[in-house]
């Protein structure tokens, strides 16, 4: 499951997700942020907040979630992934070569700070 938490104020997402991600997941992302976007234009960022990367339920979880970061990672200013996970400093690297928001890692215990930078 993925928790989707949209603060219309400060303009930020957070994604938390609890277990393996489904295709539904990002079914419901979209539809949760998708109007917002629309009526906005933009996020000013999204948070990644798990203690470690859950993986995906299947391969089309995992095609869902790379479709979605392809429609959406125009429309975000800055991505912070706020984690335990070696994925969230790999993350930060790798991703940058194909997502044009701005992305910056912390530790899981370090969600206010992450806020913080999103929002500088």
């Amino acid at each position: 499951m993925l928790n989707v938490i949209l603060d219309k104020e400060t303009k930020v997402v957070t994604l938390q997700p609890n277990g393996a991600l489904t295709k539904e997941d990002f079914d419901k992302a979209v539809k949760i942020i998708d109007p917002f976007i629309e009526a906005e234009g933009n996020l000013n960022g999204v948070i990644i907040y798990t203690e470690s990367f859950p993986g995906w339920e299947n391969f089309a979880a995992m095609s869902r979630h790379f479709n979605f970061v392809k429609n959406h990672h125009k429309k975000i200013k800055k991505l912070a992934m706020v984690t335990n996970s070696k994925i969230g400093a790999l993350g930060e690297h790798f991703s940058s070569h194909f997502v044009q928001a701005e992305i910056k890692s912390f530790k899981y215990d370090k969600i206010g700070e992450a806020r913080a930078w999103i929002l500088e």
